[in-house]
């Protein structure tokens, strides 16, 4: 590791999660073996100068895939890939923090031992929520570089996670209940095999993570043949580039129940399935990603057929609805708290990163997405930089079930 013994960006916010408008506090840490020399260079682009430690705060959206083209003209095959992409920025400011000030050929010598360099920076409003997705992402990074003479620059990357709140009450459907049901043959009409059909109802169409969609289903299966079911939880994001969009299913979670036989009719009462920590709806604020949910019974016949689809629209929020909190509070004892809202991991000056109407509510918590981690090294890293290269976002998640939490 030669004279740098550390580099990295540390935020004072434990949980590293924000909403649009607050202010983030931190510093980055330098630790030295041995005396380091740095560079000053002139530019003729404003500012004229590069000081030779500095910090860049980048927000921003973006998606690109690729697809496979092949043409054939007479004996001749030929395969062409095509990229598809699009970018979305929010902001990228730089900020030195340590330097001699203008000049060519100065140089700048930072002793041996620890230097700290406190800082703050002020997210803009109205910011979507961080999302990784593999054929797009937003994300939001603190990066720190020490520009060395001659030499490869030193790089240390921290990303953090903002939240977009999506207040249930708002949504026009979300406390609204909801049904779906499809049904088909597995041959032709003429066939004596009768159809499967199926059935799936919601009280409410309206979720936050930490809580369990209550469901109804009815499976009818009037073919000579055995038939698998199962709700599931899935996520559809569809990625817009400049001249195309993807769409792409991913299962969150599922529940399986047992076999339909044939002739008989299987029914489901009450049955949950829990939310896992995921992002919000629609992705509010971006406009090349958009995500939604759907809770979709499938019924699977056994031998070669087209599996049965009945899906059902879902809402997955930040904030729940207040007949919610009011079913809680009254069936774990909750006592109100005395702050109102759904309380942000520090202040937070913009009116847009509050709820709407001021709500009593038990506090989230922030936990890393279901999905896991997924690498965030991006085209001007290299490999040299270091830091937190593997990262998951962290979303809201209401535990009701902790009475603790609440009092």
């Amino acid at each position: 590791m030669g004279k740098l013994r550390s580099f990295y960006v540390e935020l004072l916010d434990p949980q590293q999660v924000y909403f649009a408008g607050q202010t983030i506090n931190g510093r980055l840490v330098v630790e030295l073996d041995a005396e380091m020399k740095m560079r000053v260079r002139f530019t003729s682009v404003y500012p004229p100068y590069i000081l030779e430690i500095r910090l860049k705060f980048k927000g921003l959206a973006y998606v690109h895939w690729t697809e496979q083209q092949t043409i054939s003209t007479g004996k001749t095959t030929i395969t062409t890939t095509r990229h598809y992409s699009a970018t979305e920025n929010y902001f990228e400011k730089t900020v030195p923090v340590y330097g001699k000030g203008l000049g060519t050929g100065d140089d700048n010598q930072l002793p041996p031992g620890q230097h700290v360099y406190p800082f703050t920076f002020t997210l803009p409003p109205n910011l979507p929520s961080s999302f990784e997705g593999g054929t797009g992402y937003v994300r939001y990074t603190i990066k720190g570089t020490i520009d060395k003479p001659w030499k490869f620059d030193h790089n240390t990357k921290r990303p953090f996670t903002v939240i977009a709140l999506l207040d249930l009450n708002t949504q026009p459907n979300a406390a609204t209940g909801a049904q779906n049901q499809e049904s088909k043959f597995l041959c032709c009409l003429c066939c004596r095999s009768g159809p499967i059909s199926g059935t799936l109802s919601l009280n409410r169409s309206g979720y936050v993570p930490g809580e369990a969609i209550h469901f109804n289903a009815e499976i009818q299966n009037m073919t000579s043949r055995v038939c698998g079911c199962f709700v599931k939880l899935n996520m559809t994001t569809i990625f817009h580039a400049t001249t195309k969009s993807k769409t792409t299913t991913t299962e969150v979670a599922r529940v399986v129940h047992q076999d339909v036989q044939p002739g008989e009719t299987e029914t489901w009462t009450g049955d949950r399935l829990m939310i896992p920590p995921l992002p919000p709806s629609f992705l509010v604020g971006c406009r090349i990603i958009d995500i939604n949910y759907y809770l979709e019974l499938t019924v699977d016949p056994s031998g070669p057929a087209i599996d049965l689809h009945v899906p059902v629209h879902v809402i997955i929020g930040t904030t729940p609805l207040r007949s919610v909190v009011q079913q809680y509070q009254t069936q774990f004892g909750m006592s109100t708290p005395e702050t109102p809202a759904l309380p942000s991991p520090g202040p937070a000056p913009n009116p847009s990163v509050a709820p709407t109407d001021k709500l009593n509510l038990p506090p989230p918590s922030y936990s890393e997405c279901v999905f896991g981690k997924t690498n965030i090294r991006e085209e001007d890293d290299s490999e040299h930089t270091r830091g937190e290269m593997d990262y998951a976002p962290a979303y809201t998640y209401y535990d009701w079930s902790k009475q603790s939490q609440f009092q």
